[in-house]
């Protein structure tokens, strides 16, 4: 028993660790990958435009972040109203940041780490509260997908070469085969299942549906609405300024701010933050629209690099802050 128990530890951690290392390996990886084929002079082109950049335009991109995550707090409120609970709102903006602080050094561990801390801060159970967050990601999700609509629309033909030149279709449909099949499996044990694991899955369940239907309970569904479109708006703004950081980027197309962005968005979530995957990308996509390869990578890493150090430092504030600006809990 003892030796299984240790077994069923060191294969949990295994998990953990690869969780953990995979995507940083991989944009290790992506780094290695993108520079190594740079010439010294080519290198140096880089280390110029990183030298000559404006900016006054990086800050204004920070500021429009800033901005997209205070309206992300105030906005978690109104779907944590209809459930009876009303957070103040520094500690939503000081959850909101932990997340992005979290998911750069675990990914996907942002999102449990915010319920987590509205949980003890403000004693929002955290079934409820991941539901609501779960919920708001839904709202992004729909807004990305016009966005990605758009694109496809604009950019269809360009688009789908690129992806099928970075990413294997055949592996991407397998891996999403997987998952529906995991899935269905275990929505299938936990409607046959009488066990007390079930059972606590079960309750667990019961109150994430109901922070994710409190959406359609909300009372401001107006202003949750105006605030979903404000934060894309903030995100795109944010994105765009940075194009007038350098000379190359700052003519291009509307058409290929769109892409780029989009394409960006998506790829965050392949490794740490989007750590190497980010600039690869967009580096990519650029040279598509006719941008030298070694402006595009500086673009990629100037634009990553400014959030990431905002996200950071605002991030680590908050970890510092929540039990100092919350002595009584």
């Amino acid at each position: 028993m003892k030796k299984q128990t240790f077994s069923n530890k060191l294969k949990k951690k295994s998990i953990q660790f690869l969780k953990i290392t995979l995507p940083l390996f991989l944009g290790v990886f992506l780094i290695w990958y993108s520079y190594d084929k740079f010439t010294s002079e080519q290198l140096q082109e880089i280390k110029t435009y990183f030298k000559d950049a404006k900016y006054s335009y990086v800050a204004l991109s920070v500021f429009f972040g800033i901005l997209s995550n205070l309206s992300r707090a105030y906005r978690w409120n109104f779907m944590l109203a209809p459930l009876g609970y009303k957070p103040k709102f520094k500690n939503n903006v000081m959850a909101v940041y932990s997340t992005y602080l979290m998911n750069l050094f675990i990914p996907r561990s942002g999102e449990i780490t915010r319920a987590l801390v509205i949980n003890k801060y403000e004693n929002v159970p955290f079934d409820k509260a991941f539901g609501t967050i779960i919920s708001e990601r839904i709202a992004d999700f729909v807004i990305l997908l016009a966005l990605i609509t758009i694109t496809l629309s604009l950019q269809f033909t360009l688009l789908t070469d690129f992806l099928i030149q970075k990413v294997n279709p055949s592996k991407l449909y397998l891996g999403l085969a997987l998952l529906i099949g995991l899935a269905g499996i275990i929505l299938f044990y936990l409607k046959k299942s009488n066990s007390s694991i079930s059972k606590k899955i079960n309750i667990f369940l019961f109150g994430l549906k109901e922070g994710v239907l409190s959406i359609f309970k909300m009372k401001q569904k107006g202003a949750f609405i105006f605030h979903t479109l404000f934060i894309w708006i903030m995100y795109l703004l944010m994105f765009y300024v940075v194009v007038f950081a350098l000379e190359e980027t700052s003519t291009i197309s509307l058409g290929a701010i769109i892409t780029s962005f989009v394409v960006g968005s998506i790829t965050i979530a392949f490794t740490n933050g989007g750590f190497g995957s980010y600039p690869f990308f967009i580096a990519g996509i650029l040279v598509l629209f006719g941008i030298p390869e070694t402006a595009g990578t500086a673009f990629g890493w100037i634009m990553w690099t400014s959030q990431t150090a905002m996200m950071i430092l605002l991030g680590g504030l908050s970890f510092l802050l929540l039990p100092v600006l919350n002595k009584a809990k």
